[in-house]
């Protein structure tokens, strides 16, 4: 998907924050700023397990995840997408992308690589099926 659109993969694999929003079981859209990774077609999102983000994509896989643009609207990323939770990956910080990603926000929090796994410990996978740009 995004070997055709390298200005997308470029803009996913730059940022550092987008927006997952989901649906809450009475219907309510719940955007959440997250931190995430390009993994080829699907982008990763490491959670902490009893975010409530979770029981919405247990009840409702649909989700969107948004990235910023700039101040005229030139650079707007939608994704939807199908999203899967698993609660016992790879920890994060032994994922040698992510870290390298994200290395700098952990410490900024206070967090050591470890500590972060630690709170973050469940993984949301979004398989992409369209993008809006």
């Amino acid at each position: 998907m995004f070997e055709n659109r390298p200005e997308i993969a470029a803009q996913l694999d730059d940022e550092l924050v987008g927006w997952l929003t989901t649906v809450t079981e009475s219907g309510q859209p719940q955007s959440s700023v997250v931190w995430f990774l390009r993994d080829g077609d699907d982008l990763l999102v490491y959670s902490k397990p009893d975010a409530t983000k979770l029981t919405n994509i247990a009840a409702n896989p649909k989700v969107a995840f948004n990235l910023r643009t700039d101040a005229m609207g030139d650079s707007l990323a939608t994704f939807e997408a199908t999203a899967s939770v698993d609660y016992a990956p790879t920890p994060a910080h032994q994922d040698p992308s992510y870290l390298t990603k994200y290395r700098g926000q952990i410490s900024r929090f206070g967090w050591t690589p470890e500590q972060f796994s630690g709170d973050y410990s469940a993984l949301i996978r979004l398989t992409v099926h369209r993008v809006r740009s």
